[in-house]
């Protein structure tokens, strides 16, 4: 019997988004089979925070790059973690959404 939960597969998709890319909670959504559910990948990513390996839920934003849980991470954190890995943010947007914008149905598809 899998005994996976749906908040560990999240983690696991995210946990393969590399350094200097973005993606957002619908992709991965739709990755895993459940398109719709992109508000349970937000749950998941609040829940990361304790997660060993860590989780960089940090990569992760709305489909138009918008920063929505930035409250999450406390001040500008979120932003300066996207920011250290070379993703360009202004006023809580990612700037090139479109060119960093990591598909795990295009990414990790065999």
């Amino acid at each position: 019997m899998d005994d996976i939960t749906f908040y560990d597969k999240v983690y696991q998709v995210v946990r393969l988004i590399p350094k200097g890319r973005a993606t957002s909670y619908g992709a991965i959504a739709s990755y895993l089979g459940t398109k719709g559910s992109s508000r349970m990948v937000g749950y998941a990513m609040q829940a990361s925070g304790k997660e060993n390996p860590s989780v960089p839920a940090h990569r992760v934003v709305n489909r138009q790059g918008l920063l929505t849980a930035k409250h999450h991470f406390g001040g500008n954190l979120m932003a300066e973690l996207l920011e250290s890995e070379g993703v360009k943010v202004e006023n809580d947007q990612i700037q090139n959404f479109k060119e960093v914008f990591w598909d795990p149905e295009i990414e990790l598809a065999l």
